[in-house]
């Protein structure tokens, strides 16, 4: 690791090594033309090449068909919560959430201003400890779509399988933070988007994959930035994206590649996760927040028996090398965010510092 410490941060987070030491270059030269990827036109062949291999990797990683446009925009995932009722959602009609956390509850604020809102699953009463499912589900008649939120950075819960929805409906899936984590059947979506600032690459751009039918025209108008097929058109580059952001996405997508492609970074995420998970499974110092059947592998979050030892297990930890592990404001606690780059090495450095600290508290009582 040299001078690098264990980033458990829930995002920005921490990228592939080799991904870095691979920027370092290019942001002083790419391709030998002298100039820096920050440094390039996004109209010129550089980046035509960055744009184009980006998309192509990006589509190759994740069995993406052709019917399908891969594009980026700006304003992260939190502009997709108004951007999606907005292009997809007339006034008369009613899209469905699921209601699992913060960020889904962002998106949910944001429908009103278009179109009507059904609930149609919600762990709210159970502080979102699950995700809904079977009976604790129930749609509303004629959906335009379905949004789910995959994955919930805060409170640790990850999807692990689709809702079926109803006929005639399409799934709309914010992946911000399990996005090519695991194999990907985009078949399944209509649109899927994600904040690359935490599997995928830096902050400031965000992915996009979306049904070509979908996005022809949207159900208003509406500002030419807001416009998907528009953008889906031109590249991405409608107006000057991220540029080093696309670059650097390109690069993780390689790096997916050269580790054997999503079934063994799966693996890799299944193996990580569950160093920590037998751990917290095996003792009774440390309270998981998640439960069991719904447990993200990307953010593993958990509690002290009481807040001045979350405070106390936080600061120690950041001085041996494990850092940014303090849990989101709204519940406390800590979070663990092990994203396919983190190391196993961390994992493994976290558990035997969770147990060292356990051992020293035993008889903390909540």
């Amino acid at each position: 690791m040299g001078d690098r410490v264990y980033n458990f941060s829930a995002g920005p987070a921490c990228l592939p090594e080799s991904v870095l030491e691979q920027a370092k270059k290019d942001i002083w030269d790419i391709d030998n033309t002298g100039i820096g990827i920050m440094e390039h036109s996004h109209r010129d062949p550089t980046f035509d090449r960055v744009t184009h291999e980006t998309e192509a990797v990006c589509r190759e990683v994740g069995s993406i068909p052709e019917d399908y446009s891969i594009f980026w925009m700006q304003g992260g995932a939190t502009s997709q919560c108004y951007m999606v009722p907005a292009y997809f959602l007339a006034p008369d009609r009613t899209a469905d959430y699921f209601q699992t956390g913060k960020w889904a509850n962002d998106s949910i604020d944001e429908v009103h201003l278009y179109g009507g809102l059904h609930i149609c699953g919600s762990s709210k009463d159970n502080a979102y400890r699950h995700i809904p499912k079977g009976d604790q589900v129930s749609f509303s008649e004629k959906p335009v779509y379905v949004h789910v939120t995959s994955n919930n950075t805060i409170m640790g819960t990850e999807f692990k399988e689709l809702p079926k929805v109803p006929d005639g409906s399409f799934i709309v899936a914010d992946m911000s933070s399990n996005i090519y984590s695991k194999p990907l059947d985009a078949t399944r979506y209509g649109l899927i988007y994600a904040g690359a600032q935490k599997n995928l690459g830096p902050s400031g751009i965000t992915l996009l994959i979306a049904r070509k039918d979908l996005i022809e025209k949207p159900v208003r108008e509406l500002p030419k930035m807001m416009d998907f097929g528009l953008i889906a058109k031109k590249e991405g580059r409608y107006n000057t994206p991220n540029t080093f952001g696309v670059y650097l996405m390109g690069e993780v997508f390689k790096w997916i590649k050269a580790q054997g492609g999503l079934s063994a970074v799966e693996q890799m995420n299944i193996e990580k996760a569950g160093i920590v998970y037998d751990f917290l499974d095996s003792q009774d110092f440390f309270t998981p927040h998640a439960e069991k059947d719904d447990r993200s592998l990307m953010n593993i979050t958990f509690k002290c028996p009481t807040e001045d030892l979350d405070a106390r297990f936080i600061e120690k930890a950041e001085a041996q090398g494990l850092s940014t592990l303090a849990g989101h404001r709204s519940i406390g606690g800590m979070r663990a965010s092990i994203y396919n780059a983190f190391p196993k090495k961390g994992c493994e450095a976290l558990v035997e510092f969770m147990k060292a600290f356990a051992h020293e508290h035993a008889g903390a009582t909540a």
